[in-house]
């Protein structure tokens, strides 16, 4: 499904001079000088492994947080102090793998509130310590430069640049520590979301976007791979014995979170492009959008199309005439470039969409289908849309059923109210979903009516 494609459809129905589309590329601003500045910055510390020093005002993981933090404050103040900048960490106990001792995990975090639903957000984050081959060496040069420098640059670059704007969304800005010894800053994070009773959205986790070529020299400059999980982390029991009976599997938020992400760089055909993978991470490794997954939060890792095993976990060295380390040289900018500008698009729009609706199908023995969701704030109106049970993406043209105003006989239809709408096939055929738009006009991602699709964390004792 193409929202380019929805949204000219529904600009003519909808026509008048409040919807216009918004001008305006953020993923214009992308500066490639500023991601090589603070690239700089940051490998300049040396190591930012977890466990180095936390109070060297140089070298090290304290100075490294320390430093993202002031350039945080920094950005604020471009802002009118837009930003609310703080350190969001715990001391992490002995775990006996790769915590060896009590160890403070600190992350430094902005958040941009939102204007109109504060409690709404969006997370774009990156792991900011970095590590060599052993990983429980904290003293030996480990710059980091793509693993994960890459995404620490992008999320600073994305605050710079969306923190001049006003969004109905909050925005969490997040450099994670802790992720190289068991995504403990993530779980910190997601737990830390939680207790602040937010709504989230859609965490963007954007983990080594700095490079084209693999180690077998094989390249690929045009894509990112986007890694969606299919069942739920948070599913219970009485989930899975409904997804077996009537789907769901390929329906997580998650995995509608990378769809859409494919559909916003469609739009933008001479940027970057997104593969989509569906699992939850690469074979046998993991990342810092698990811990959000886990919790029930959509959650997705933005990563590059090719991995370069030789400069990623890696003790500086030369062995065998192969050069080793994730240094800065073997960045590849253009690449960085745009894989920051489809952020930052796509970050625009999920601020400014409403949240997708939660969405209920009701087609048990009759010839048409009963759609039920509750009204959502913010949303203009409402896509529906279809695809048979083997298609792997949503329909176009047919499958953009209908649309709906928000209000009635000129009375603004109520937050909450339910809405209904019968669609005149059999429901055991397809499997339907709904985004909810703006007048801008903005979709959110596609909410599936299946059991799981609602983009909201499970109660342990959930029937959904």
């Amino acid at each position: 499904m193409r929202y380019s494609i929805m949204l000219a459809a529904f600009s003519v129905a909808f026509a008048s001079p409040a919807i216009a589309q918004q001008t305006d590329d953020p993923g214009l601003e992308v500066s490639e000088e500023r991601l090589r500045a603070d690239m700089d910055t940051i490998v300049g510390f040396g190591t930012r492994h977890t466990l180095s020093s936390q109070t060297d005002p140089e070298r090290g993981i304290g100075a490294a947080v320390d430093w993202a933090l002031a350039e945080f404050a920094r950005i604020s103040d471009t802002c009118g102090n837009c930003l609310d900048v703080m350190p969001i960490g715990r001391v992490v106990e002995a775990d006996g793998r790769r915590i060896p001792q009590d160890t403070l995990v600190r992350n430094a975090v902005a958040i941009q509130r939102g204007v109109e639903r504060p409690d709404e957000v969006i997370i774009v984050q990156a792991h900011y310590d970095s590590r060599v081959t052993d990983p429980l060496n904290a003293t030996d040069a480990a710059p980091g430069a793509n693993d994960d420098g890459s995404g620490s640059v992008m999320v600073l670059e994305a605050a710079r640049i969306l923190s001049q704007r006003q969004y109905p969304s909050t925005i969490i800005y997040a450099l994670l520590t802790g992720e190289e010894q068991g995504l403990y800053g993530a779980g910190i994070l997601a737990d830390w979301v939680g207790e602040q009773g937010m709504t989230v959205k859609a965490v963007l986790n954007n983990d080594m976007i700095g490079n084209s070529c693999g180690s077998d020299g094989f390249c690929d400059a045009e894509h990112v791979r986007v890694f969606s999980e299919g069942l739920r982390a948070d599913s219970t029991e009485r989930l899975r014995a409904r997804q077996r009976r009537f789907g769901g599997e390929n329906d997580s938020p998650g995995r509608n979170l990378s769809r859409w992400l494919a559909d916003v760089a469609e739009d933008y055909p001479d940027g970057m492009q997104v593969r989509q993978i569906w699992r939850t991470d690469r074979m046998g490794r993991g990342g810092d959008q698990i811990p959000f997954l886990d919790r029930g939060y959509p959650a997705v890792r933005v990563t590059v199309a090719v991995e370069d095993y030789e400069h990623q976990h890696q003790d500086l060295r030369v062995e065998g005439g192969t050069t080793y380390g994730d240094t800065v040289d073997e960045l590849d900018w253009t690449y960085l470039t745009r894989a920051s500008q489809l952020n930052m698009r796509a970050l625009d729009r999920l601020a400014r969409a409403p949240m997708p609706p939660v969405l209920s199908a009701n087609g048990a023995v009759r010839t048409d289908t009963q759609l039920q969701w509750e009204h959502v704030d913010g949303a203009g109106y409402y896509v529906i849309v279809k695809r048979r049970t083997d298609e792997p993406h949503w329909r176009e043209g047919e499958g953009m059923i209908l649309s709906f105003e928000t209000s009635a006989s000129g009375a603004e239809r109520p937050v909450g109210s339910m809405i209904e709408k019968i669609v005149p096939v059999r429901a055991d055929d397809w499997i339907f979903g709904i985004a909810a738009c703006t007048f801008g006009p903005v979709c959110s991602p596609v909410s599936s009516a299946v059991p799981g699709g609602a983009f909201y964390p499970l109660p342990v004792d959930s029937e959904d």
